[in-house]
């Protein structure tokens, strides 16, 4: 078995797990200062992913430790390249963390608001830097022979990149209205239900714009090499069939197609890299790949190893907790936040 094919998979499988689930946590906390009317309909909407956010941020540290640990010359030009915009988004990431736990300490309603809009900011940010990085990853950055970024902030802010951002906020917070009708009961369920509605259709063209974008920005589809189409081709029929879910009402299908658009958008980013984990837009010989960016075959055995044995338990241990919080939120049961 090829450890450095096998880490690659494990890493593309831990950013689509986490993409699904803080992509919903993304999209309920861009919605809440405006499904929220007053404090307990905010409430009720954070409490709907109350006990999930954090335990679904694990993922990324894990895909980031993972990433460290199998790539670690991946890890060292990606997170020194993007420096100023992953600062950026820890920061709103501690932010919203903060958000969650002080908006309750005081009732006057300016403190609240705050924190609320802290919220937001904190959820806005990262869905629009994640888009940002996965269009730059596709598009190519400026990498040099030593495996160095050699460009700056501002490089990044692209057309392309740009309008990645804005597609990775609309999936997030269609993705985010559908699992807020799943959580909730009554007026609040229902507004979600109207929101998502209203944010389908601009989903779908930025989705488009996207993907029409990738045949002209990147290289994806015309290289040889592993085969992006056909994930792409699903994510946008799984895209269609959520507007039709949603147009017969059925809101827990339409939550699943969505999820299921995230999980192969992420599918198509990672089979049009492969073999690369970079691209460099300055001479294609100084791609970084799966195989000049690894560690040792000994570091990639014993990781092996540890992920065979750790992973199910996370997995289990994580099943268990969305089973234990089924219930919807609202009516007469009493609220934590």
């Amino acid at each position: 078995m090829d450890l450095n094919v096998l880490w690659f998979a494990l890493i593309a499988v831990l950013f689509i797990g986490f993409f699904f689930l803080e992509g919903f946590d993304y999209g309920v906390g861009m919605l809440l200062p405006f499904l929220g009317k007053n404090d307990r309909d905010r409430r009720i909407i954070i409490n709907s992913i109350g006990p999930f956010w954090d335990g679904n941020e694990v993922w990324l540290l894990t895909a980031g430790g993972a990433m460290f640990a199998a790539f670690p010359h991946w890890y060292a030009t990606l997170f020194s390249g993007l420096y100023l915009a992953l600062v950026l988004m820890l920061f709103a990431l501690i932010i919203r963390g903060v958000a969650f736990e002080f908006r309750s300490k005081d009732a006057n309603p300016t403190w609240r608001s705050l924190w609320d809009w802290c919220i937001f900011l904190g959820s806005f940010i990262p869905a629009l830097l994640w888009g940002v990085a996965i269009a730059n990853l596709l598009e190519g950055l400026p990498i040099d022979s030593s495996m160095n970024y050699t460009g700056g902030f501002f490089n990044l802010l692209n057309p392309y990149a740009l309008l990645g951002g804005l597609t990775f906020v609309a999936l997030f917070l269609l993705h985010g209205a559908l699992f807020l009708n799943l959580r909730t009961r009554d007026e609040m369920e229902r507004r979600a239900s109207s929101a998502a509605a209203r944010l389908w259709l601009p989903t779908v063209v930025l989705v488009v714009f996207f993907g029409v974008g990738a045949l002209f920005a990147t290289d994806i589809f015309t290289r040889s090499g592993l085969n992006p189409a056909p994930a792409t081709l699903l994510a946008a029929v799984a895209l269609l069939a959520a507007g039709a879910m949603l147009r017969a009402g059925r809101q827990g299908w339409a939550f699943t197609l969505t999820g299921l658009t995230v999980a192969l958008t992420t599918v198509t980013v990672f089979a049009g890299l492969f073999p690369r984990v970079m691209v460099s837009s300055l001479n294609p010989q100084w791609n970084m790949t799966i195989y000049n960016a690894s560690s040792s075959p000994y570091t990639l055995q014993v990781m092996t190893v540890v992920a065979a044995i750790f992973v199910p338990i996370v997995l289990i241990y994580q099943g268990w907790t969305y089973w234990v919080f089924r219930e919807r939120v609202g009516g007469a049961r009493q609220l934590e936040y």
